[in-house]
Order: structure tokens, then C-alpha cells, then sequence
């Protein structure tokens, strides 16, 4: 192998603009940004297209859902960030601060319980670019799902977002089917018909809405569709399952109001190269519960923003 042209210094900057260096070589796999995970066919030709013509043909997708194109060399960084610029796609997605968010296909999964990529797209737009000057203590990542199977791992990112739905039984709407749907849909066993009457375990229901929507007869009518909240979430080396804030969101405005609070106190509060959790763990849940949920940070929020610049 021959001596190594590009500097450590010229690795370090290109790094921040989303190009990684592929091992030993003066070669960098190149960071595509999608808005969720959900790229257009068009936005997938202009990826291919411009792996082969700068790369090396290959394209691959990290676990936050964007792509990656490998082999660049030094030299075709710019054109490739001019080329995908002119796609109308973005290059990054690294460094301290908001990173690409995820999301699961609940839009258009049989569990979704909303709109997972409407919502996704929404957080995108506000915090991923609305706060991409916004230097943090170390990266904050956000993820959507959109239901209580976890299928992207909400709980294990600063902060994540699951579908709920919390049932309501009417007795007197309720038809006393001999095979009782609610009863035969719960993936937990927590529905019960007791003296005809269904009986829900609040400690075994996840809150999925199996049951809501497979009553024929409606039963259900009230039950609250919602939002979780988890922060303090990590996956690496080593995880830490973020904890849920203490209440359910009803409305999108809420969620996105909870996230803004929770970069603007991790960005308050944080050490420099200190993780959300960790600083959760430092300052106490508590606490970092009781601001989130209040909104005086928002007070402060330009005082937040400007400081430490």
C-alpha cells in the first residue's frame, strides 16, 4: 500500500461535510441525506448514477437511513456534492449536533397508528435543518414509530416517538360476541371477557390498538390516540433505554414542541462530548422531565441558542 496523500486535517473537515474515509485508503464513502429513510425513484437513479460516475459503483444505507456511496476519491468530493446538490438531494449528516432523522413505514403499515413519514418529514424540516447550525454537546438523534413494535428502536435514540393508543370500553355498545374479537386480537393477552364484560390488564396492554380497530361493533369510540415520548435513549458500545416523560401527547404541535425543549436543554445543560443520557443521568430525570414538560425554556431559548457560539 502505498503512503497516504490526504492529511488527517483534510480528513478531519471533509468528515464534518459527510464523507468518511474508507480504511487505509484516500477514498471516502459519501453521506446522502433522505428526509425519513424515503428516497423518490429519481432520487435513487441520481444516487446510482452518481456512484458510478465519482465512486465505485457501490452504495450502501447506515442504520439512520441514509445512503452511502463508497469509494469517492478526494478529489471528486466537490463535483459529487455539486451533482447530488443539483438532484436536489443534501450530503452530510455528521458532526455535534441534530442528525438525520428515522422513521418506520407506519404511513403504510397494518400497525401504524399515524403518519409516521408526514411527522418524520416535519422534524426534518424543523430541527435536522431549522437547528443544523446549532452546535451541541455531541449528536443528538431522533427516531419515529409508529406503534409499540419498536420496529426502529425509538427508545434507544435521544429522543424517540411511538404511536399509542390508549382503548376506552363502552359496555353498552358492546354486542357479547361469543368469540370476542378484542379478546382474540391482543398480541398480550391483557383483554379478557369476565361476566360479559371485557376487562382490560393496564399491566400488560401495550397500547397498540389492535383492539380499538377490530371490534366490529365499535366499542371502543373514545379511546385516546397519542403520542409516547422517550429521551435519554443510546445504542453503541454501550446502550441506555431512554425513560418515557410522563404523559401522553394528543396532538403533533406537542410533539414537536417536547423535541424543541429537549435539544434546547441537552444544548443548556450538556458537557461538551457528553451524550443526552449521561447528562440526563448527571443533572437527574427529574429535573430534565419537569423542563421538558414545562415550557419556560422557551424563555430562554434565544439566550440558549446564542451562547457558547
Amino acid at each position: 500500500m502505498g503512503k497516504l496523500k490526504v492529511s488527517k486535517a483534510e480528513e478531519k473537515r471533509v468528515k464534518g461535510m459527510g464523507f468518511l474515509r474508507n480504511k487505509g485508503t484516500d477514498s471516502f464513502s459519501g453521506r446522502v441525506l433522505t428526509k425519513n429513510g424515503k428516497v423518490t425513484a429519481d432520487e435513487q437513479i441520481a444516487i446510482g448514477e452518481a456512484a458510478k460516475k465519482f465512486g465505485n459503483g457501490n452504495v450502501v444505507y447506515t442504520t439512520r437511513l441514509s445512503a452511502e456511496v463508497q469509494g469517492i476519491p478526494f478529489e471528486n468530493i466537490d463535483p459529487f456534492i455539486e451533482f447530488m446538490n443539483n438532484a436536489g438531494m443534501q450530503v452530510g449528516g455528521t458532526g455535534d449536533k441534530v442528525r438525520p432523522v428515522v422513521s418506520c413505514k407506519g404511513t403504510t403499515c397494518q400497525y401504524g397508528l399515524y403518519d409516521t413519514y408526514a411527522l418524520s418529514e416535519k422534524i426534518h424540516h424543523a430541527f435536522f435543518e431549522g437547528y443544523g447550525n446549532v452546535k451541541l454537546p455531541h449528536k443528538f438523534k431522533i427516531a419515529v414509530g409508529g406503534c409499540p413494535n419498536n420496529c426502529m428502536k425509538p427508545s434507544l435514540n435521544d429522543v424517540g416517538i411511538v404511536g399509542y393508543v390508549i382503548p376506552k370500553y363502552h359496555k353498552e355498545l358492546c354486542k357479547n360476541c361469543k368469540k370476542c374479537a378484542v379478546v382474540n386480537v391482543c398480541p398480550m393477552d391483557a383483554a379478557k371477557m369476565v361476566d360479559d364484560e371485557i376487562q382490560i390488564d393496564e399491566k400488560k396492554c401495550i397500547n397498540c390498538g389492535r383492539c380499538v380497530r377490530n371490534c366490529p361493533f365499535k366499542a371502543m369510540p373514545e379511546s385516546t390516540y397519542g403520542y409516547q415520548i422517550f429521551v435519554g435513549g443510546t445504542w453503541g458500545k454501550t446502550y441506555t433505554i431512554g425513560k418515557p416523560l410522563g404523559k401522553i401527547f394528543t396532538s403533533e404541535e406537542e410533539v414537536m414542541k417536547t423535541i424543541e425543549k429537549a435539544i434546547l436543554f441537552f444544548r443548556e445543560n450538556g458537557q461538551p462530548k457528553e451524550r443526552f443520557a449521561k447528562m440526563i443521568d448527571r443533572v437527574g430525570f427529574d429535573k430534565a422531565e419537569a423542563e421538558i414538560l414545562s415550557d419556560d425554556i422557551l424563555d430562554r431559548k434565544q439566550e440558549i441558542l446564542a451562547e457558547k457560539e
